[in-house]
């Protein structure tokens, strides 16, 4: 089911949202050769704790960490292990979700992809190509838009500079808990699937990888790679459907 958002509940999101994105901003300044991701986790969970909130991933249907760590061709649900080392030129995404207040609060989710140290040039047009395909997608967010609408928008500016959309996993709404109705793909038909509409809170998340879009799941029983092992990018914000367009949850008042 969909809902909509009180603007009680909107506040709280907003509040939520913007600790949310500082939080993720102190844990991307520690991204550095040789550091695991298991430090990364430990101290993102740390910080949301200290926050007032409670992680959103942890234990969300046996998910071990607070943070998706997602390296090179990971490109969500990587499992943040003691045995997960970033090196010099990897690729990572990190996925960091958050119910504030915790226990009664609402949730918020987020992601960036970034550099370990220097990366090539081709993985820093794919990461920006990622993140502007989330901003192509935010332009035709508003009332009467539709889920279709914005899955093309994501979709054409991805594949014309020469990348595949994931298929098999979108994004979602999002607020009362950590998923929610509707989903939101990446890839689709300009006016088809749920009419959005005002008070609508969305994660909109394009994923997508360097080569094929197939995806297989690693014996971890999380981690989701390209399958033709190509590099990867994610790039994720909670937004607010208003009634002019949308607000971005998910970023720094």
């Amino acid at each position: 089911m969909i809902t909509i958002k009180t603007p009680q509940e909107i506040d709280i999101l907003r509040q939520g949202g913007q600790k949310l994105a500082e939080i993720l901003d102190m844990v991307l300044a520690r991204v550095e050769p040789g550091i695991k991701a298991e430090t990364l986790d430990s101290y993102a969970e740390a910080l949301i704790l200290k926050a007032g909130g409670r992680p959103a991933f942890k234990g969300y249907e046996g998910f071990p960490g607070t943070l998706c760590v997602s390296v090179n061709e990971a490109v969500v649900h990587g499992v943040p292990h003691g045995e997960l080392v970033l090196n010099q030129g990897d690729v990572v995404g990190i996925d960091i979700g958050m119910q504030w207040p915790a226990g009664k609060g609402m949730y918020t989710d987020m992601a960036r992809t970034v550099g370990v140290g220097e990366i090539s040039k081709e993985a820093e047009r794919l990461i920006k190509v990622t993140e502007k395909s989330f901003f192509k997608a935010l332009k035709v967010v508003r009332p009467g838009a539709t889920v279709g609408d914005i899955g093309q928008a994501v979709q054409n500016y991805v594949e014309s500079h020469g990348y595949a959309v994931v298929r098999s996993l979108s994004g979602h709404g999002i607020g009362y808990k950590v998923h929610e109705d509707p989903k939101i793909p990446n890839f689709g038909e300009k006016g088809s699937g749920d009419i959005l509409k005002a008070g609508m809170v969305l994660a909109i998340e394009p994923m997508v990888c360097a080569g094929d879009y197939q995806l297989e799941v690693l014996e971890d029983g999380w981690t989701a790679i390209s399958k033709d092992r190509s590099l990867t990018a994610h790039y994720e914000n909670t937004v607010l459907v208003t009634d002019k367009g949308t607000e971005i949850l998910t970023k720094y008042s």
